[in-house]
């Protein structure tokens, strides 16, 4: 009798390790296709919707008709995430109408797949990982200071009459966002590479 109590035991504790196995093994398979379901669908906070009443640089440029060649760059170049940002960040961001100033073709052949990395360059160029207002460009241009772009270039800051350049582009508006400042400017800022 104790004998088979013991053969029951090995059997039982045999079938419930061959029971936890196979059940660990379609966890894993389960847990392996929900990651990369979930790796495949995440494109990153750019992608969250968010119905916040004040927009972030992102979501101000998607909404303007004025921005849509910026936006199809962004796209292009995939730095959304970048825009996002919990900040602070300043955006100079460039219109339609300073994008068809380049040379004929020029916006076509950067939104290329194999110019990918240039227009990001290009773009991050367009951003300074701080946060500044109006106010604080003033002050900056007062004291001679240059601004420092995500792209890792400095950019000059000038003042012409009334008006405020950056990097030789002028800002015609301005509007404040979620995650910083948006600058509209009438012109690039390319970088000097």
């Amino acid at each position: 009798m104790k004998k088979n109590v013991l053969f029951l035991s090995c059997i039982l504790l045999l079938s419930v390790t061959i029971l936890i196995g196979c059940k660990n093994n379609k966890g894993d398979k389960v847990e392996a296709a929900t990651t990369e379901e979930t790796t495949s669908a995440n494109k990153g906070q750019a992608f969250i919707d968010d119905d916040s009443e004040t927009p972030n640089a992102l979501r101000l440029a998607m909404q303007s008709k004025d921005h849509t060649t910026l936006v199809a760059a962004v796209e292009a170049a995939g730095v959304e995430n970048a825009l996002v940002n919990v900040g602070p960040l300043t955006v100079f961001a460039p219109t339609n109408t300073a994008f068809d100033k380049l040379p004929d073709g020029t916006v076509e052949n950067l939104l290329t797949t194999e110019n990918k990395s240039k227009l990001a360059y290009i773009l991050t160029n367009h951003v300074a990982p701080s946060n500044y207002p109006i106010d604080m460009l003033e002050k900056n241009i007062k004291k001679g200071r240059s601004l420092y772009m995500a792209s890792g270039e400095n950019v000059e800051l000038s003042k012409e009459g009334e008006d405020i350049m950056v990097g030789g582009a002028k800002i015609v508006s301005t509007v404040k966002v979620s995650n910083g400042w948006v600058h509209v400017v009438e012109d690039l800022i390319l970088p000097k590479e």
